[in-house]
């Protein structure tokens, strides 16, 4: 029988893999009294002070992340933003980045001065200074980022209890109606068209709110949603031994727009997308309103955890399974 490769496994069992292998080297114990036991969004060690350094590191590949017209400087901000993203929603706030360039040898100069432009606006805007890296030589453009921040109140994936809310701070299925334009070929007007594109070649990362969040002491759970909201529902219901019954999916009006003209489910786009970077946590029942005004007043409600391991859509006294799929590299899932 011929060996398992790479894309046999897939980027999660990847994962698996490599903590399997840690954890028969080190011992299960040790791997769980990790602050953020793996596989949470970073890593983090304990300060003497009480807080904790977050680390995150996150890479970017050209060929698999960069979708058709995607300009270097976009690609260059996507890479901090991926980072950022996770340190938000561990409540973390930045202090440094650094990144590993690799890049190929015909790449142009006028590209790498684009590329670092995207870089450095992201570094800034988001409070993170750019320390240094490294440089090599790679078939394809990479971007290895790394960054670090330091979180008073950490927040687990861990955390969520039957009772608590689950919500989110925005609204989902524009990058996935985007990708059927860049990557299908679908048509949209052109003012919609470019609205979905920009929330691929342009994303966010909830950094206020992630933070502001966890220091107010409402959030039991909480990770980002760059993977997809259905997978990132089910890794919350995995990781705290949960299940969630979903009451409202908020679908972004464009895309719900997009989804009427080619004759798609909205819901579809919403739950199985991926990109986003949009943060899914549960809060205290009792702290809800702590946890609205730390989010400057807008959270969106999906749903309350229960008890089980499932993930369902409730829907008029119906119950609809959510898919437990997702962004995946090496399988395109």
């Amino acid at each position: 029988m011929s060996e398992m490769k790479a894309s046999d496994l897939g980027e999660r069992g990847i994962i698996d893999l490599i903590w399997s292998v840690y954890k028969s080297k080190v011992g299960e114990e040790k791997m769980r009294s990790m602050p953020l036991p793996p596989p949470d969004d970073a890593s983090a060690v304990p300060l003497p002070d009480g807080r904790y350094l977050v680390l995150k590191a996150d890479m970017f590949v050209k060929r698999t992340d960069a979708p058709p017209r995607m300009r270097h400087y976009q690609m260059g901000a996507k890479s901090v933003v991926m980072n950022i993203s996770d340190l938000a929603a561990k409540g973390a706030s930045p202090i440094a980045f650094l990144f590993s360039l690799g890049v190929p040898a015909n790449y142009g100069a006028s590209q790498l001065r684009q590329l670092m432009g995207g870089i450095v606006s992201a570094t800034e805007e988001y409070g993170a200074p750019l320390l240094g890296g490294d440089v090599g030589e790679s078939r394809d453009l990479v971007i290895a980022g790394f960054a670090a921040g330091i979180s008073r109140s950490l927040i687990k994936r861990s955390g969520a209890k039957p009772g608590d809310i689950l919500a989110t701070t925005g609204s989902f299925g524009e990058t996935a109606a985007a990708y059927k334009i860049l990557l299908e070929g679908k048509e949209a007007p052109p003012a919609l068209r470019k609205a979905l594109c920009r929330s691929v070649f342009c994303p966010r990362a909830r950094l206020r709110e992630g933070v502001r969040l966890a220091e107010s002491g409402a959030i039991t759970s909480s990770m980002d949603s760059s993977d997809g909201l259905a997978f990132t529902l089910w890794e919350l219901s995995r990781s705290s031994g949960v299940g969630f019954r979903i009451d409202h999916v908020p679908v972004a009006k464009k895309a719900g727009e997009f989804a009427k003209l080619h004759s798609l489910v909205p819901l579809d786009l919403a739950l199985y997308g991926g990109e986003e970077y949009e943060i899914v946590f549960t809060v205290r029942p009792s702290m809800w309103e702590e946890a609205t005004k730390a989010a400057g007043g807008r959270l969106i409600r999906l749903g309350v955890a229960v008890e089980g391991n499932s993930v369902f859509i409730n829907q008029e006294g119906k119950e609809f399974p959510v898919a437990d799929r997702g962004w995946e590299h090496l399988r395109r899932a």
